[in-house]
């Protein structure tokens, strides 16, 4: 999108070089989008505006139109313009020291709520028990579809429920699915295969490396 200048004729003069919004679709939905503009985020319908007036033209899981500044232009997924033309941005990548008990730790936040993470690839999902996601303020019970896992203790009721965000150190990704198990396990909020399945990962002396896809 090329910035402009507006000149006001009685006066003669030039406006200050309007600068161009920052846009970013960070993720994508039928129908729907998550946008960033300016680093503010904010889930838009086709047809919702947000950010300087950022609309949302359609949307599916391919990519999204959006009209910004009055021009419609295609976005892919974590795709930038700015007004120096289209931007791939720099993939996010960080790297897990293993600990001495064997397992891969590692800070993180759901929702926005800081946790700490055991990274677990025979997890299906991100998992947690029933305290664990009464502390995030997950409405599991409501919003959560009821099924059954397999623990060491045997066959438990648990609910399937999407997460707004994962974070692990820079690396953030959006509508997540996770498991939340009734009683006291998993002990540790297990980092699974949902979220992993989602960025690329690998193993290599004693570091697991991630990094996020685009």
């Amino acid at each position: 999108m090329r910035s402009f200048l507006v000149f006001c004729t009685s006066l003669l003069l030039a406006a200050p070089l309007a600068a161009a919004p920052q846009v970013q679709v960070v993720g994508l939905f039928p129908g729907a989008a998550v946008v960033s503009v300016d680093g503010q985020r904010q889930l838009l319908k086709v047809g919702q505006s947000g950010p300087a007036g950022v609309t949302l033209v359609s949307a599916d899981a391919r990519g999204a139109v959006l009209r910004v500044e009055g021009a419609e232009r295609p976005f892919g997924l974590s795709r930038e313009y700015s007004g120096t033309g289209y931007a791939e941005p720099q993939r996010q990548q960080m790297s897990i020291a293993r600990r001495g008990d064997g397992h891969y730790w590692s800070a993180g936040s759901i929702n926005g709520q800081g946790v700490q993470f055991l990274v677990d690839t025979g997890a299906s999902s991100v998992a947690m028990n029933e305290a664990q996601a009464s502390r995030l303020g997950l409405d599991y019970k409501t919003r959560g579809q009821p099924m059954q896992v397999n623990t060491a203790g045997g066959v438990v009721p648990a609910w399937s429920m999407r997460l707004n965000s994962v974070k692990v150190g820079t690396i953030e990704l959006l509508g997540v699915e996770a498991a939340i198990v009734a009683g006291g396990s998993p002990t540790e909020v297990l980092l699974g295969m949902s979220f992993l399945n989602r960025v690329g990962w690998r193993e290599e002396q004693g570091l697991l490396r991630l990094e996020a896809k685009h």
